[in-house]
């Protein structure tokens, strides 16, 4: 035993040592040598009518309308900003802001250098800081931080020569909830052949065929040093088979051509929730399934990407689909895909930015819906169950849904239901039905009428948390069907049989399947297939 522990202790220290050594290099040698400047700070603290901090006061938060703009920072120069840090609430209902609140994805973070016209940041702060979706999630890196998934930190060195203004322009129908925030700076004198940090978002819903997606496409001299890639999957199966292409200064063919999307992110074989400074997956869902939402991040800090005169950066978008969506029917990795991206270049450079993408307004960076719903909040007065307690119920865990379905079995017996939908063009579709995972919660088949489709769901989790169960994949008759949910048990480690069901959902899949029509005629009820 004690010489396993060793040996695995030998093999720990060989490599955390390299990394150690290029951080402290960087950052930890640099603290003992002399910094020019002076340090100063904006700040969201509670202010006087004259202009000086209350010490008689904790509103040192704000919120920020519907439309409004709030400048953060109105800084004069030369400085260079070292580290910003902002917080707010989340989107759910609070008690300080009871019907929601702005999330993340709706506020857009603009940064003007120089008195420059035009910002040469401007993303959605979710994005800027590797959050995508709109989702909270946590993210820990070297220039950026996201502790617990909801204070947002960078240490991005931004210098300037005569101004920077920082502002976030609330581009949702709800305030911005609670805004705090710290702008450290340094003032000092700043060299004319100094770049500029710019950052610029993009996004393609869907990524169009015969294309690659665009991530940056900047003119000047400078350096790229990051990038965030939000995707949304439409098709089934693996997305991520696109190699990276980068043309520099005027390249018609890529010089800086990659081997897959994840080994970009510097992971191997797919990608999978993790957090490193230098690159990470601070989200990721069920492999394969489709509308699988996926969030990565890369810092080229150690290795950033130098260019004199131009730099276009592009993602293939190709990967694995399902034979029903391949033109010969075939299953191979080598397919174009149509799927929802999102992304944030991060880079240095001399001089303004050239603009190279709009950015949509809060409603059009949204994730277009995909879903025909059945959902609990509308219907469930309309569903069949057994003998028990049964309502519907909101709180902070369905808030996006408008509730759940709560059934509450005396025994697994009693414990199924019975949810009616209609469907009004035959199309392919796939079916999911969206559940609750609870401590007491049971193990449900499906049968949709009635005829067993998916495994059983094991609906038992120490913490409660929804999550979505696909089912089949088919081309659903014209007319009304329903899908039973019966108990057939429950975990060894659930104190019940309960049951919580958010939604059926018929998703669509990309007009590729209807136009080749592979399983058009079959009969799904004699052979249930799920891509």
């Amino acid at each position: 035993m004690k010489r396993a522990t060793f040996r695995y202790g030998v093999c720990v220290v060989m490599i955390l040592l390299p990394a150690a050594r290029a951080i402290s290099a960087d950052l930890l040698g640099d603290l003992a040598a002399p910094h020019a400047g002076r340090s100063r700070r904006a700040t969201s603290t509670a202010k006087m009518p004259n202009g000086d901090f209350d010490p008689n006061s904790n509103r040192d938060n704000s919120n920020v309308k519907p439309g409004q703009t709030k400048v953060l920072a109105d800084l004069k120069g030369p400085g260079e900003i070292t580290h910003i840090w902002m917080t707010f609430l989340g989107p759910e209902p609070h008690p300080w802001a009871k019907n929601g609140a702005a999330n993340h994805q709706e506020m857009l973070l603009r940064i003007y250098w120089d008195g420059r016209e035009k910002p040469d940041v401007e993303a959605p702060v979710g994005d800027f800081f590797a959050c995508g979706f709109g989702k909270r999630m946590e993210v820990v890196s070297l220039p950026v931080i996201v502790d617990d998934g909801d204070s947002y930190n960078c240490f991005w060195r931004m210098p300037f020569r005569k101004s920077a203004r920082i502002e976030v322009l609330n581009q949702s129908d709800k305030d911005i909830a609670l805004l705090y925030y710290n702008i450290d700076w340094i003032e000092k004198p700043v060299a004319r052949s100094t770049p500029y940090f710019c950052a610029q978002y993009n996004q393609a819903y869907p990524t169009p065929l015969g294309s690659d997606y665009v991530i940056l496409d900047a003119e000047g001299k400078g350096h790229y040093v990051g990038t965030v890639l939000s995707v949304r999957s439409r098709s089934p199966e693996w997305f991520g088979e696109g190699d990276e292409k980068i043309y520099i200064d005027g390249e018609t063919k890529p010089s800086i051509w990659g081997t897959g999307t994840e080994d970009y992110f510097l992971a191997a074989w797919g990608l999978r929730r993790n957090s490193t400074p230098y690159f990470g997956t601070p989200w990721a869902e069920d492999w394969g399934i489709l509308g699988q939402r996926t969030c990565a991040y890369r810092w080229h800090i150690a290795d950033p990407i130098v260019f004199n005169k131009s730099i276009r950066v592009t993602l293939e978008h190709y990967g694995w689909i399902p034979v029903d969506e391949n033109p010969k029917g075939e299953h191979i990795s080598w397919n174009e895909r149509e799927d929802d991206f999102a992304s944030v270049a991060f880079w240095y450079q001399v001089g303004p930015t050239k603009k190279f993408a709009h950015v949509p307004d809060a409603a059009g960076r949204k994730l277009p819906n995909l879903d025909l719903i059945t959902a609990a909040k509308d219907h469930w007065a309309e569903w069949k169950y057994g003998a028990g307690e049964a309502r519907l119920q909101t709180g902070r865990t369905w808030y996006e849904d408008g509730g759940q379905f709560l059934f509450k079995p005396p025994t697994r017996e009693q414990a199924w239901v019975e949810i009616p939908f209609e469907v009004k063009v035959r199309e392919p579709r796939r079916l999911i039905v969206k559940l609750t995972r609870s401590y007491d919660y049971g193990m449900f088949q499906a049968y949709l009428d009635g005829v067993k489709v998916g495994p059983v769901l094991d609906l038992y989790d120490a913490e409660t948390a929804t999550k979505e169960y696909h089912l089949l994949d088919f081309w659903p008759d014209v007319g009304k069907h329903t899908l039973r949910l019966e108990c057939v048990g429950k975990s060894d480690r659930s104190s019940g049989h309960y049951l919580g069901v958010v939604s059926v959902l018929l998703r669509e899949r990309r007009p590729r399947v209807k136009d080749y029509g592979y399983d058009k005629d079959k009969n799904w009820k004699e052979k249930p297939v799920l891509y």
